[in-house]
């Protein structure tokens, strides 16, 4: 049998010295600092003493970075894990979130839109390391399934008490429906979409990324409705917030379905030219042999793949494949803390085992 005993414990001494996670917590408490005075705010000055938003805001990174399912999965791992326990400056004496109060608690951060901030601060952080590429970006756009059974998706006349016949729930064979005659009782706003032809409809959300080429962190991420605003229209929303904030983008990579003119006239229109996957037969102004045939758009083309890697992270060890949210606010801000992990995650790796410089020949 094991012995109780009392023991001294140097929690940093257990974790290793190359390890990523070391780099990831200095520099989010590097970006937390940042945001003194958003997190100030939240404070309430009144009722029983709130769980710090550091620690709420390290706790999603967490999750993300160690596929952590849920917030009580993760308040009980809590209660265990020193590396958590370590990672959110927890003394080992200290009582764990309670999941009730934890989840509660994830309120304040959505209403203060920390993860807008929290993901703009990362990405001006590794824009001072000069990570970024300033003038060559891709973009691409993916599905997130909503947290809502297409057996929710009823009709909108039916109310909130459904059919009283049993398996009516789930008997809708042979029913038309849509999203202009149903909606979803449990998440009224996924709507129902596919991705393309001989595809299932599902319901959903729509993530849209815009990814340097230099590193292929991700600068700009947005979650949508899955109707009501395309990827191309988003892509260049996107692009035009980012010449505000003073990027330069004079390239973009997209694959077939940005193969538009909207698009292609809007990226002219900034000044930006656009290294768009092309589709057999169609002609798009603003898009013929002379770019395609181009040294740059050969290597957008290339390197615009690697934005499938951001979602292929954000849906395997972020856990964001299918929302835990109700509402597309929501997982839009769970898709920005999955991004910044991920962004943090790669920081991390390029400060722990930096790339060998090229032997010339």
């Amino acid at each position: 049998m094991q012995r109780q005993f009392v023991a001294v414990i140097d929690v940093n001494a257990r974790i290793p010295e190359r390890h990523p996670i070391r780099e990831i917590k200095r520099v989010s408490d590097e970006v937390f600092g940042r945001l003194g005075a958003r997190f100030e705010a939240m404070y309430s000055e009144i009722g029983r003493p709130s769980i710090p938003p550091e620690r709420l805001l390290g706790a999603r990174l967490l999750a993300a970075l160690f596929s952590v399912p849920s917030d009580r999965a993760f308040c009980e791992r809590l209660r265990y894990d020193l590396l958590f326990q370590w990672f959110l400056d927890l003394e080992l004496e200290e009582q764990p979130f309670d999941a009730s109060t934890f989840s509660k608690n994830q309120q304040r951060l959505l209403e203060h839109q920390v993860a807008d901030e929290f993901f703009a601060e990362v990405v001006g952080l590794l824009r001072q390391r000069n990570l970024l590429s300033e003038e060559h970006f891709s973009v691409d756009g993916t599905l997130i399934e909503a947290w809502a059974s297409l057996k929710s998706f009823r009709p909108k006349d039916e109310g909130d008490s459904g059919p009283q016949d049993g398996n009516g729930w789930g008997d809708f064979s042979g029913e038309k429906r849509s999203n202009a005659t149903h909606e979803s009782k449990t998440d009224p706003e996924a709507k129902l979409l596919k991705k393309g032809p001989a595809k299932e409809a599902k319901l959903c959300f729509t993530g849209h990324a815009v990814m340097e080429n230099r590193h292929g962190f991700c600068v700009s991420i947005e979650g949508t409705p899955s109707l009501g605003v395309t990827e191309s229209d988003m892509a260049l929303e996107q692009l035009k917030h980012l010449q505000a904030e003073g990027f330069s983008p004079t390239s973009v990579g997209a694959d077939k379905g940005y193969h538009n003119g909207p698009f292609v006239a809007g990226c002219k229109g900034h000044g930006i030219q656009a290294h768009v996957a092309t589709i057999q037969g169609r002609k798009v102004a603003g898009l013929d042999g002379r770019t395609t045939r181009s040294k740059g758009y050969k290597m957008s083309q290339t390197l615009r793949k690697r934005a499938e890697q951001i979602f292929g992270w954000m849906k395997t060890v972020g856990g964001m494949r299918r929302s835990r949210y109700q509402g597309a606010e929501r997982t839009d801000a769970a898709c920005k803390w999955v991004v910044a992990a991920l962004n943090l995650l790669r920081l991390a790796k390029l400060s722990v085992a930096p790339p060998s410089t090229p032997v010339r020949a």
